[in-house]
């Protein structure tokens, strides 16, 4: 059985929602949940930019191709998804990160990702 962690945010508050169109999260609720199942930590909400989502391809996580036999219409420029922690630190290495929200941000991003990190690019 898969139990949910605690739904708080980067700032130790309630964890708001990141998209529910397209909907993300490892749940597929709109949140970036999280759980022990979650290998890949799907934890902070950005907001796409082309930068990013050619960087990502770029990387072989192609989130920009439509894939409808999993349901996912491809994202593009303006979408919020939940990324994972590790591929949003490579992009913020690389210099490509996009912006995040850190109300929807999940605080288990803080395992891999540092709050500073989060804070260079958090949204207006």
């Amino acid at each position: 059985m898969t139990t949910m962690d605690t739904s708080e945010n980067v700032l130790g508050g309630a964890l708001s929602p990141c998209s529910s169109d397209p909907v993300t999260g490892f749940f597929r609720d709109g949140h970036c949940n999280t759980c022990a199942e979650d290998r890949g930590s799907h934890t902070v909400c950005a907001l796409m930019t082309a930068e990013f989502l050619a960087f990502s391809k770029y990387v072989g996580n192609d989130l920009s191709t439509p894939r409808p036999e999993f349901g996912f219409a491809g994202l593009k420029p303006g979408d919020q998804w939940c990324l994972c922690a590790a591929r949003f630190l490579q992009a913020h290495e690389e210099g490509c990160a996009p912006q995040v929200r850190l109300a929807a941000t999940h605080a288990r991003a803080l395992d891999i990702v540092p709050l500073e990190v989060l804070e260079q690019h958090a949204a207006a």
